[in-house]
């Protein structure tokens, strides 16, 4: 159960940034157009701040014991550690 969840969640990974690339794909004006210049640049930059961000290793390893996410302040412990040994 739980690579199953891993391996989801790296699908989910991948996925955003697939979706990075399909901003540029998906600029395109009212006519099907492919936009061009500062208009294109607006769009992919207004198209990725919409973006959800993936989540991080850490987020991924946040399961309890039953295999299921860890939620509240035991998420939040686990973060805080995950992170700080992450840096080292």
């Amino acid at each position: 159960m739980r690579k199953l969840i891993t391996i989801a969640l790296a699908s989910l990974l991948l996925a955003n940034t697939a979706f990075a690339a399909t901003c540029a794909e998906k600029a395109m004006d009212k006519h099907g157009k492919p936009l061009k210049g500062a208009a294109k640049t607006a769009f992919i930059k207004k198209c990725e701040k919409n973006a959800t961000p993936a989540p991080s290793a850490c987020e991924v390893k946040a399961m309890g014991k039953n295999g299921k996410p860890l939620k509240g302040a035991a998420k939040t412990a686990f973060m805080k550690k995950c992170e700080a040994d992450a840096k080292k």
